[in-house]
């Protein structure tokens, strides 16, 4: 096992965890169909406590464009309902008192496009921080070879490496963004 083994190990673990940041910022994008992702970051005062929605209700999705949240205690209604009109969601709920209906209307076509680019943005934010991993592992892989831990050859290797690395993630995250974009564009 050559020296740069573990920088390689350690490389991919960081744009692992990066890869799946993205995934969890891009699941509270709203697309054309619901999801319980829409509400995980909504937080409402439990007790004194700003909890999240998930922990203080049944949160589900029984039609494409309707979410419904059913609180574990029912005088928690008023609240989630206040959370929901502040989170920026632009949904208007109801209830009948047991639970809370959310119907979400369609996406407008300025709104899809606010969406996508803040998609893009999103992956590119991710692909500076993979290149961030890369340059950092570019050198504690010089600092190996100037600590005569790695010959020259084997520098140039694993730099490679680390590219090819950077590569394959820099595809994934593509292929993730087009992926959500295309779900946003959806009528």
């Amino acid at each position: 096992m050559s020296a740069a083994a573990p920088i390689h190990q350690k490389l991919m673990h960081q744009m692992e965890q990066a890869l799946e940041h993205l995934k969890r910022d891009l699941a509270s994008l709203r697309t054309a169909r619901a999801s319980v992702a829409l509400v995980d970051s909504i937080r409402i005062d439990y007790y004194g406590t700003m909890t999240p929605l998930k922990q203080v209700a049944n949160i589900a999705t029984p039609e494409a464009r309707l979410i419904t949240i059913q609180p574990w205690e029912p005088h928690l209604i008023k609240e989630i309902e206040k959370a929901l009109a502040t989170s920026g969601l632009g949904v208007t709920p109801s209830n009948d008192g047991k639970i809370i209906r959310v119907p979400l209307p369609p996406l407008t076509e300025e709104r899809r496009k606010d969406l996508t680019k803040l998609c893009k943005k999103h992956g590119e934010d991710t692909k500076v921080q993979i290149r961030g991993f890369r340059r950092d592992a570019n050198e504690e892989l010089k600092k190996l070879q100037k600590d005569a831990k790695l010959t020259e050859d084997e520098l140039r290797k694993a730099e490679q490496e680390t590219q090819k690395i950077t590569d394959q993630f820099v595809q994934k995250i593509d292929e993730i963004i087009k992926k959500k974009e295309q779900e946003i564009m959806e009528i």
